[in-house]
């Protein structure tokens, strides 16, 4: 893929997000389904590998740029992940008091329910690709209501979860 296209595709996927995983339903619709540089494999292993490092949450998109194009990719994905950083300061500036308006205000919030209504869209296919049988559906599960339940921090969730899915690994679960 021209790296131009990427910088753009990439780009678009981070100019229209709020947070960090609302551009997966973006990057999922251009890099895989209508150029279909990127599979729903990739998808899901670039948000893992960018969720798990430190950092802004919308960091997998260096990653998604890896998958595609390799080093240079990545490099594309660091500059559309930063380029929104740096034309915000100018658009602040010139909003300056406005953003208090309750237009405004309303506006924003909508966007933002948007936005999570599109993530629980993109993750559906995530979903069916990575809960291949009931040993991950449980850790899923169990994952899930340990977040909501417990006051436990997220990294020992995660730790826990790796740590069933290598002994159902071992035991041959599926």
């Amino acid at each position: 893929m021209n790296l131009l296209l990427l910088f753009f595709l990439l780009l678009k996927a981070t100019m229209t997000s709020f947070s960090g995983l609302s551009s997966l339903p973006i990057l999922h619709a251009d890099l895989v389904e209508h150029h279909g540089v990127l599979t729903e494999r990739q998808l899901a292993a670039a948000v893992a590998a960018g969720r798990t490092a430190p950092g802004p949450h919308g960091l997998y998109v260096v990653s998604v740029g890896y998958f595609v194009a390799g080093l240079p990719g990545a490099i594309v994905g660091c500059l559309a992940v930063m380029a929104p950083a740096f034309l915000l300061i100018p658009m602040l500036k010139y909003l300056g008091e406005r953003a208090e308006r309750p237009a405004v205000k309303s506006a924003i919030q909508c966007v933002t329910l948007a936005a999570a209504g599109l993530i629980v869209t993109a993750m559906m296919p995530l979903a069916k690709d990575s809960l291949t049988g009931p040993w991950p559906v449980a850790i899923a599960v169990g994952s899930f209501l340990v977040l909501v339940f417990a006051r436990i921090e997220t990294i020992w969730v995660i730790v826990g979860s790796a740590a069933a899915g290598l002994a159902g690994a071992i035991a041959g679960l599926r």
